[in-house]
């Protein structure tokens, strides 16, 4: 009886072989998949922090007052901006409306929670970010609202 053994070129032949088969079943992966994701992920966060602000108003105002402290804006008129932004742009993308105008202003939340509220959390609003370029860039996708009003418009009503 011959015993075979795995020779250093077919154990490379297999993994190849196998990472083939991976990038193939990830190349079919439908993209509107992917933006939903992205989509959803981002919109989770932002609405939980607006329920969060929401859920005690008093605090939310003193956070604003004394720890976020956003140059150039009166703390009242910041929380409000904060929270509308928060709720509307969650809102608009996790049902692919408008999706890129709400990818561009929840850019600019995490653009000023980065630089003057946290900067030292920059990987988790690097997160954010990339997820929002990628909605800004490449659009909602095909489950959207957003699809369907361009087929209706590109259809003729």
């Amino acid at each position: 009886m011959t015993t075979m053994r795995a020779t250093p070129m077919s154990t490379s032949r297999t993994i190849y072989r196998l990472h083939g088969m991976v990038v193939e079943w990830a190349t079919a992966l439908p993209f509107s998949i992917v933006q939903l994701a992205a989509r959803v992920a981002v919109a989770e966060v932002f609405w939980q922090s607006a329920q969060t602000k929401l859920a005690s108003w008093p605090v939310t105002l003193q956070l604003f007052a004394f720890e976020y402290r956003l140059p150039l804006l009166d703390p009242g008129l910041a929380a409000i901006m904060a929270t509308a932004a928060e709720l509307s742009g969650a809102a608009m993308l996790a049902i692919g409306l408008l999706a890129r105008l709400a990818s561009l202003m929840l850019l600019g939340v995490v653009a000023a929670i980065q630089v003057f509220v946290y900067p030292g959390h920059w990987a988790e609003h690097l997160m954010w970010a990339s997820l929002l370029l990628l909605i800004l860039s490449r659009g909602a996708g095909f489950l959207s609202v957003d699809h369907l009003v361009a087929r209706r418009i590109r259809d003729g009503g």
